[in-house]
């Protein structure tokens, strides 16, 4: 069986020196898209500690960072991609390897949670959105952002095409997906927004 944890750190291991600087469609573009959204709908908020799950190079807990003090958390599977994001000497920021499935923080520790363009790298779905469950606290957000479709191109990506990809790539599905996925893990007062082609956001909470 495809080891897709493994293989989507080796892939983001090669990427990590020029991640930043390539903004291509199958890269850090819709990233950055992603991002620019999620930079958005957080500075409506308050919060003291977030955890960026797939966090990368530090991308979006920096620009939070620079603008709204807190105690930010990054999680990667790439120990590459947190060499550079540790480089950046982000205010606030730790960061630390893991994986999405088994994150290593206390019950309900944190008032936001973000997912950035790798929720597609996770191959227990379902398992990575309790963990965010577990670790935030009453009432916390979840902002989960990634690229995906459903129907047959879904099926199609899910059970042929990533099969065959290298990068980590396992499971996509589009923003409906995603909210019915939230509710079904525990999630309410769940909406989605469309960003651009099948780039998309989707927020929840946790219940009081």
């Amino acid at each position: 069986m495809k080891d897709y944890v493994q293989a989507s750190r080796a892939h983001f291991n090669r990427q990590a020196a020029q991640y930043d600087q390539n903004t291509s469609v199958y890269y850090s573009g819709p990233a950055k898209r992603s991002g620019e959204d999620a930079i958005r709908e957080l500075l409506a908020h308050t919060y003291q500690r977030l955890l960026d799950v797939g966090c990368g190079t530090g991308w979006l807990l920096n620009r939070l960072a620079r603008v709204q003090p807190a105690d930010y958390h990054g999680l990667d599977v790439s120990e590459n991609m947190l060499a550079v994001a540790q480089s950046k000497g982000i205010p606030g920021a730790v960061f630390v390897r893991g994986v999405a499935d088994q994150l290593p923080y206390a019950d309900n520790y944190f008032d936001v949670v973000t997912c950035i363009q790798s929720f597609h790298h996770y191959p227990d779905p379902d398992k990575a959105m309790g963990e965010v469950l577990r670790v935030l606290k009453p009432g916390g957000l979840y902002l989960l952002s990634d690229t995906g479709v459903g129907g047959l191109a879904g099926w199609l990506d899910n059970h042929l095409l990533f099969r065959l990809m290298k990068s980590g790539d396992c499971h996509t599905e589009n923003r409906h997906g995603i909210a019915r996925r939230m509710a079904k893990n525990g999630f309410v007062s769940i909406e989605g927004r469309q960003l651009k082609g099948f780039i998309y956001t989707v927020t929840g909470h946790k219940p009081q």
